[in-house]
């Protein structure tokens, strides 16, 4: 995770696959992580069976992989099948738990809270009812970064879920913290715009 040490941005393009666009079934997600300036951090990828991504849609429980380009696991985000209140444990590269990301009931909107390993809220994430692409990261009641989710154009969202994303971290977050971010940034893609 030495890479999101320096980072104060990342962007998240999500791979797009031919075969869900041929066929309409949903594939396993696989994502390029990027610095701001573009360079390749990381590559992510969804581990989930066939038919939990048929049947289950956004709900199937699954796993992602964050790996680095030496091909070694650096963080993995487990999200258990759950119907409303989804949530994602996210751990480091050797297993150990990082925290975890829980989403709250609101009727307007869309909140999560960000937990350490500890279990502590260390940050919220809330996306308004009028901008449902944006989600305002929240500390001690200041905004103090967002993810955001980009438009990919006309062809791409017609006919592919690949998503491209943005995240700007809180300044002086610490690397557990981005770790967090970024696997708070997998569950939304899931969760909100996945079809």
């Amino acid at each position: 995770m030495d890479k999101l040490k320096n980072a104060e941005a990342l962007v998240v393009r999500q791979k797009k696959e031919w075969g869900e666009i041929l066929t309409g079934f949903e594939t396993k997600n696989k994502y390029a992580v990027m610095d701001a300036s573009g360079q390749e951090l990381y590559f992510a990828a969804e581990e989930s069976s066939f038919l939990a991504r048929f049947f289950l849609k956004i709900f199937r429980p699954f796993s992602v992989h964050v790996v680095n380009r030496d091909g070694r696991h650096v963080i993995k985000g487990v999200k258990p099948f759950r119907f409303y209140f989804h949530e994602m444990e996210v751990l480091d590269g050797e297993g150990r738990m990082i925290g975890k990301i829980c989403r709250r009931f609101s009727l307007l909107t869309k909140k999560f809270e960000i937990r350490d390993h500890q279990d502590l809220v260390v940050c919220e994430l809330e996306a308004p009812f009028f901008h449902p692409w944006t989600f305002k990261i929240g500390s001690n009641g200041s905004e103090v970064g967002e993810i955001v989710k980009k438009w990919s154009g006309l062809g791409k969202e017609m006919f592919t879920d690949a998503d491209n994303f943005s995240v700007k971290f809180p300044l002086g977050a610490d690397v557990s913290r981005k770790a967090l971010l970024l696997g708070a940034l997998f569950l939304i893609d899931m969760v909100y715009f996945e079809k």
